[in-house]
């Protein structure tokens, strides 16, 4: 089974990423920002790129232009990669627990191509 890989958008809190390594310490998860990823203020278009060239999926807050990039990515013949969508009424251990049960069940093409709003699982 492959595993999903995570990133962070900038927007998101950093103890999202220290949640779930303090919970499963093999979940490769990095934020924007990181050494080898795409620096703070990267377009979200090459985010996406970024993310679908790396097969890592991306966690955001971003409700407004993602779904856009989303469209416009999908369109151009790219499969985008999956795109999880942080719930502001969630805490970060239900968002924790969500991201982790996705990890360890699911297959990275299950959510592929779309936004996932969260909670997904409920």
């Amino acid at each position: 089974m492959t595993r999903y890989r995570y990133l962070l958008d900038e927007n998101v809190t950093p103890i999202l990423r220290e949640a779930l390594l303090r919970l499963e310490p093999e979940i490769s998860v990095w934020r924007v920002g990181d050494p080898g990823v795409p620096r703070n203020g990267t377009p979200d278009p090459v985010i996406l790129e970024w993310c679908a060239d790396q097969a890592f999926s991306l966690v955001t807050n971003n409700r407004k232009s993602m779904p856009r990039h989303l469209r416009d990515f999908i369109a151009m013949g790219r499969t985008a990669p999956a795109i999880f969508v942080l719930n502001p009424n969630l805490s970060i251990g239900q968002t924790v627990s969500e991201l982790h049960l996705i990890w360890a069940a699911a297959e990275p093409y299950e959510y592929e191509n779309k936004m996932n709003f969260m909670p997904i699982l409920t």
